[in-house]
């Protein structure tokens, strides 16, 4: 298992940008599959983005595809999602999450229960 915080969250403007991160703890960060999901209030949680391991495989929700960018940095066991254009839709609470099965694989997985580990989540308020 892994343990994993989240920061980086506030209030925006549309329009504007926010960088997540997520700090991972334990041995299993660098071989994770690690994804990003969000939940707005009265709503279910729902996929954003997914990546492999190595960072060589990402995956988007439709919704995010070309505004948001995920990304990893395995030194610091770090999970990044670089939000740009940033709408009011896209607030919600913003979680990070790590799919251990996925280890050292070079495809990548969306649905909510094959991740095993999860953050506490991060509020993420975007103002019209």
């Amino acid at each position: 298992q892994v343990q994993l915080v989240e920061s980086g969250g506030g209030l925006v403007q549309a329009g504007g940008s926010l960088r997540l991160s997520c700090a991972a703890s334990g041995r299993t960060f660098s071989s994770d599959a690690m994804g990003w999901f969000r939940q707005a209030p009265g709503k279910e949680r729902e996929f954003v983005a997914v990546i492999n391991w190595s960072g060589g495989t990402t995956y988007y929700a439709d919704s995010v595809k070309g505004r948001f960018t995920i990304s990893r940095d395995n030194a610091k066991n770090t999970v990044y999602l670089q939000m740009n254009s940033l709408k009011p839709e896209d607030s919600a609470v913003y979680y990070c999450s790590a799919d251990h099965a996925a280890r050292s694989m070079a495809v990548v997985r969306f649905h909510e229960e094959d991740f095993g580990s999860w953050g506490q989540g991060t509020q993420v308020t975007v103002s019209s």
